[in-house]
């Protein structure tokens, strides 16, 4: 019996990778194993009966009653009303216009299109599905090389999880017990340069081989007429729902809970200006959002029972003495932890990784000393930005890269895998890049929240 206590929590996260990798549904796996392994520690005498009855409760207070997850839902309609209203597609026609002779002009205003979304709605899949439906067709119509329409594409729909209001930056703070304002502005500066180095690797992968990115046509007469004022609608539009968001967040008026709710309004209210919000656009938008959210809580319902149960069994013990047993050095562990998380990206979507890995990382994190590298107080914003740009790798990573099964379920047989796969390996690259820039250089997760949150 002592020797199946000591080995419970070992055998719980075995059970949970052998789980994982098994194709089956992720939250029906970790119902699954929180109920075995409450039964094992019921009869082994490592949780109690009236201890195993709060699982209910911890799920009610720390979810269904969390008032930091009430910002989810309202971001991911915002940004599914986005979609249906059509606003964000009159920004991407208006910036292809723009920018049309320019070598890598589309994929430039693919890239620009991608960041603003990002700011305006957060949302991975709708942005990839819109931007592959608008662009991809476009771009190769005029020559673009297959590779770097794909890459462009779907690295430019997944800024969203790193640029606030990010969906995940929700959940990682919640997870984390951390002030989500201060989160989103960390991750203000790092999704910016991100963004810049994918447009700096386009006008430099353009201008060194014009055949994969020619420039388009001129504009003829017809299309310059009246092109000033559809750029002033089309930009002012997304461009107040981002302030109405950041910022209110920024300017230290609104929490990022009640910004969500500013967000929705906003939303709401430019697809009345835009004349495009009916009833079937609202009930098809509120449908998504219900099915996105069914989704997700269903998940965080099953990894706070898991989280609740493996640390009875001792888990977070484990874990961090298992840690230590490396000898590794803080620096060492920083690394394995982002080896592991990059690994994982390309068998698992970011949801499952965050709610279940980031419980049991997030003791060894607390117990890190990096000297004056950064500061105890900073480290654990430090970590969830650096994670949450390696995250954003699982999107493009094959086998199971979200995006790329977006992007090909989009493009049809004008794109094939091979060449999606192959596109988005610069763009993989470049994420990495960025991850080892601000391991490098802290201040770039860490100055802006000082300067602002003060």
């Amino acid at each position: 019996m002592e020797l199946l206590i000591d080995v419970l929590p070992g055998l719980m996260f075995a059970s949970l990778v052998f789980g994982l990798f098994s194709g089956l549904p992720v939250a029906v796996v970790l119902c699954g194993i929180t109920f075995v392994f409450a039964v094992l520690a019921y009869v082994t005498g490592e949780m109690r009966l009236v201890q195993a009855s709060l699982i209910p409760n911890r799920i009610y207070g720390g979810i269904i009653e969390n008032p930091v997850l009430v910002a989810a839902p309202m971001f991911i309609f915002m940004g599914v009303l986005m979609e249906k209203s059509r606003i964000a597609e009159d920004l991407l026609i208006t910036l292809q216009k723009l920018l049309r002779v320019v070598p890598g002009g589309l994929a430039l205003a693919v890239t620009l299109m991608g960041t603003i979304l990002a700011a305006a709605t957060g949302i991975i899949g709708a942005s990839v599905v819109m931007l592959t439906v608008l662009a991809v067709p476009t771009m190769l119509q005029r020559g673009y090389a297959p590779e770097m329409a794909a890459g462009v594409v779907a690295s430019a729909g997944t800024l969203g999880i790193l640029i606030p209001p990010s969906v995940m930056l929700v959940f990682m703070g919640d997870i984390l017990t951390i002030n989500l304002a201060r989160l989103f502005v960390a991750a203000l500066i790092p999704g910016l340069i991100l963004a810049g180095v994918y447009i700096v690797y386009i006008v430099i992968s353009s201008a060194l081989n014009p055949a994969k990115a020619p420039p388009a046509p001129p504009l003829t007469d017809a299309e310059r007429a009246g092109l000033l004022g559809e750029a002033a609608v089309s930009f002012a539009l997304p461009m107040l729902l981002v302030i109405a968001v950041l910022g209110s967040i920024l300017g230290g008026i609104a929490t990022p809970t009640e910004a969500a709710g500013v967000g929705a309004f906003a939303a709401l209210l430019l697809g009345l200006v835009r004349g495009r919000l009916s009833l079937p656009v609202l009930g098809d938008a509120m449908d998504d959002s219900i099915r996105t959210l069914g989704m997700l809580f269903f998940i965080f319902v099953a990894a706070t029972g898991f989280a609740y149960v493996f640390r009875m069994v001792g888990g977070e013990h484990f874990i961090v003495n298992t840690a230590r047993s490396l000898d590794m050095g803080d620096w060492g562990l920083l690394g394995m932890l982002m080896l592991m998380i990059f690994i994982l990206g390309f068998f698992f979507d970011w949801i499952e990784i965050t709610l279940i890995m980031l419980p049991i990382v997030a003791p060894i994190v607390e117990l890190m000393d990096l000297g004056t590298h950064v500061a105890s107080g900073d480290l654990i914003y430090w970590f969830a930005i650096l994670m949450a740009v390696n995250l954003q790798t699982s999107f493009l990573t094959p086998p199971f890269g979200f995006a790329l099964f977006y992007l090909k379920g989009a493009a049809g047989d004008s794109l094939s895998i091979a060449q999606i796969y192959r596109g988005v390996v610069p763009f993989v690259l470049m994420q990495l890049g960025v991850l080892a820039l601000i391991v490098w250089q802290p201040w770039l997760v860490l100055w802006l929240p000082e300067a602002v949150l003060r």
